[in-house]
């Protein structure tokens, strides 16, 4: 399998650890040749002889639209329709107090009870800060049907579920949704690089995903956002800053938007971290999303069947077996699933534990291999088999599980 893979070449443009398998690029992707090459050219040249003149003469102003036309094939956006700033849950915030400002006549917004934490947590405040009353329900999305009435303003998902891997059908929701008269927003956290997404296809509203994941921009990257172009220049930035206004360095006190995504800037971009997102964004012009989806349920089969296979009746995998609705990760239910996963590391297995008792393990195609895949098994069959994770020394959590 390993001989036959198209992507195989690009795996020697990461740094990868000699000896460990490393499958949690779903939280945080390794870095990258092209990405310390891009950070020394920023640090070295634009930064270190350019100094301020490098917000001209480089282009620094401009990176937030540039780079958002990076992104824009890897989610099915047109060019002029993402931008790259901030952190994922300042732009759903942006997103969230734009959407409300459009529906004033309803006054509900829905989420999944399972979607992750800091979704929720922004979503009511944000309904808290709305200036008129308006609720946040967090329902089962299974049954986001019996929700959907002429009070709902905004639904807010996220398309690949950060525990399960559960894929959610986005074009479906999305027509649902405006069925119903409200508007949809989409987090693409564990979306982006890697599910082929087209926001196009599907007409959808408003998006946001992060940089250091699967797009392995490095750790605290920043995130990327979608405006639909039919909704540029209606959407209003609900947190303005001078490099969002139509004239920034006239500095006048009454602020007028720019034109198209600028207006959903706020404040200086963060060049040197733009800097290690175009770097990682280069890897993405030698492949394509259909290649790596290929990849990944290829590698992610091989991992669901070898586990089934040597690990009969011990895990519960809770990804779904189904490919149109499996991410790119695995998630297999064990309750001593945070000893596993720190025993699995001890052992040059990098996973990560998301409670109360999921193991979960991404896949990324850039970078592995297929004979990882199955190294990793084994090694899991080994923890397995001693019951290291029952050690004394996995009785207390780290800090970041």
């Amino acid at each position: 399998m390993d001989e036959a893979d198209v992507l195989a070449p690009l795996r020697q443009e990461f740094t990868l650890n000699d000896g460990e398998i490393y499958l949690d690029g779903n939280s945080l992707g390794p870095v990258s040749t092209s990405v310390r090459r891009r950070v020394r050219e920023v640090i070295d040249d634009e930064w270190g002889r350019g100094l301020v003149r490098s917000w001209n003469d480089a282009g620094w102003m401009g990176e937030p639209t540039r780079l958002g036309d990076r992104i824009a094939p890897l989610i099915g956006a047109q060019p002029g329709e993402v931008l790259v700033a901030d952190t994922l849950t300042f732009l759903i915030a942006k997103l969230i107090g734009a959407a409300l400002e459009h529906r004033p006549d309803r006054h509900v917004v829905l989420t999944d009870a399972a979607n992750f934490h800091s979704d929720i947590y922004i979503i009511e405040a944000m309904c808290e800060r709305a200036g008129r009353p308006v609720t946040m329900k967090t329902i089962d999305r299974d049954r986001l049907e019996e929700y959907l009435n002429d009070d709902v303003a905004l639904v807010e998902l996220t398309q690949v579920d950060y525990r399960t891997g559960e894929s959610l059908d986005m074009a479906g929701i999305t027509e649902q949704v405006h069925a119903a008269g409200a508007l949809m927003l989409w987090d693409f956290a564990h979306s982006a690089g890697a599910v082929p997404l087209d926001v196009t296809g599907a007409d959808v509203d408003f998006a946001a995903g992060c940089g250091y994941k699967y797009l392995n921009g490095g750790p605290g990257a920043p995130a990327f956002l979608y405006v639909r172009k039919s909704w540029q220049g209606q959407l209003r930035n609900p947190l303005p800053g001078w490099l969002g206004h139509a004239r920034p360095f006239d500095f006048e006190l009454t602020y007028e938007p720019a034109d198209g995504m600028q207006a959903f800037v706020t404040s200086s971009p963060s060049i040197v971290a733009l800097a290690a997102l175009d770097g990682a964004l280069d890897i993405w012009d030698r492949t394509s999303m259909d290649q790596v989806r290929v990849k990944s349920l290829a590698l992610t089969d091989l991992f669901i069947g070898l586990a089934e296979e040597r690990l009969p009746g011990i895990f519960e995998v809770v990804t779904p077996l189904d490919h149109a609705r499996r991410g790119s990760q695995v998630a297999l239910r064990h309750p001593e699933g945070y000893g596993i996963i720190q025993a699995l590391i001890e052992n040059g297995v990098i996973g990560d534990f998301r409670a109360p008792d999921i193991c979960r393990f991404g896949f990324t195609p850039l970078y592995l291999r297929f004979v990882d895949v199955f190294d990793a098994v084994e090694r899991i069959s080994g923890v397995m088999a001693t019951e290291s994770f029952r050690d004394d020394r996995f009785a207390v959590h780290n800090a970041v599980t």
